[in-house]
């Protein structure tokens, strides 16, 4: 039995089940079925090159599901348009998965409810794969789904989808981490690529580049016990040159299309800082400009704080507090940006307090234990 060759066709087989008028849910237990009923009988001698293995699953997937239609007198009125089972032959070469993205990123799903969805439904993940990348209990993640199937349930496909929402949840998924037996980096960035083999548009390469270029310097990010090492202290022979390059390529075809998205932003400001041999030759300069142009873009206060740090290391590190101070102070990773540029300045009394301060606010250990380090190393400087 191939699982690598089940996953790739659950999604389109979903969107089948789904285009012929099978609600999304029952659709998802249908298609489930058709998964187990493979696992059982494939090993048997389903080696043939010419066997359609994409049309045997929707032809049992689609007769579970009208097995289920037809057991339930709820569902009589939709047996009455799906009774009629499509002839037997092969499956047509249309991939309908990117219907599930736009399904899956629907406007009425709160954002976790559709990276949970799109994981499952695209992503091809079991319900305790999922929960373990997220660290919560199987039963939890299973309600989660299962409310964000009803909610998506008679959704039709008559209307375009929204692409920037669809990049939005992938991007969710990209940063949610790497926890459990699923890497949710490389899970995002194989069903970014996906979408980019389907839908020609330049923010799903920037996407697609900005992913590549981040996760590249995945390998420099931590130290052997698992520290938190800053971009600028990383040892960039541990980065991964060949993601680089191909980051790099996608990039520039998409720049060249000049129909300028966030996501190119991002990943031009990414470029820039894996293209430079070492930290202190970083080209600041030219990232405040891609800093400015992400703020025509999107104005957003997080990019105004990354915009104040690159303003700090161009034009030095008063230059860098003055755009802080114009910042909300509640911000996530104020202090910490605060701390950076009153350290570099010389006041290293205020950085202390703030890097404490930042600490107390850090999303994640590992942030913590950086931030509290850096307190400490600067009080201990002050000691001697």
């Amino acid at each position: 039995m191939n699982e690598a060759l089940l996953r790739s066709l659950t999604p389109s087989v979903l969107a089948i089940l789904v285009r012929r008028g099978a609600d999304f849910a029952a659709a998802e237990d249908a298609v489930q079925d058709a998964l187990v009923e493979a696992v059982r009988v494939w090993p048997a001698g389903r080696g043939d090159p010419i066997w359609d293995a994409k049309g045997w699953l929707v032809t049992v997937a689609w007769r579970k599901f009208l097995d289920q239609a037809r057991s339930d007198a709820a569902r009589r009125r939709r047996e009455d348009l799906v009774v009629e089972e499509p002839p037997p032959g092969p499956t047509p070469a249309v991939d309908d998965t990117l219907q599930l993205y736009f399904l899956c990123a629907h406007p009425s799903l709160t954002p976790s409810s559709a990276v949970a969805l799109t994981l499952r439904a695209v992503g091809g993940l079991t319900t305790r794969q999922i929960a373990q990348a997220y660290l919560v209990p199987e039963a939890t993640m299973a309600q989660r789904i299962s409310r964000a199937k009803r909610t998506v349930s008679g959704v039709r496909f008559d209307q375009p989808g929204d692409v920037a929402t669809v990049l939005r949840v992938l991007y969710l998924v990209f940063n949610e981490g790497y926890s459990g037996d699923v890497d949710l980096a490389a899970e995002a960035i194989r069903l970014t690529r996906q979408l980019a083999a389907q839908v020609d548009h330049p923010e799903v390469a920037g996407l697609l580049a900005l992913m590549l270029l981040h996760h590249a310097r995945r390998a420099g990010r931590t130290a052997p016990d698992g520290s938190l090492v800053p971009l600028a202290e990383q040892d960039r022979g541990r980065w991964d040159t060949e993601l680089i390059a191909e980051g790099v390529e996608i990039l520039q075809a998409a720049l060249a299309r000049d129909r300028l998205g966030e996501f190119q932003a991002q990943a031009a400001i990414a470029a820039l800082h894996a293209d430079a041999p070492t930290a202190e030759e970083t080209d600041w300069v030219q990232i405040v400009e891609w800093y400015d142009e992400l703020l025509r873009l999107t104005d957003s206060p997080v990019v105004r704080l990354n915009r104040a740090v690159a303003i700090g290391e161009a034009d030095g590190p008063r230059a860098g507090l003055a755009a802080l101070a114009a910042l909300d102070a509640s911000l996530p990773r104020h202090a910490a940006v605060a701390a950076y540029l009153h350290e570099r300045d010389g006041d290293l009394v205020t950085a202390a307090r703030l890097y404490a301060e930042a600490a107390q606010k850090a999303p994640n250990l590992a942030e913590r234990a950086y931030l509290t380090r850096q307190a400490a190393r600067l009080n201990a400087r002050r000691c001697r």
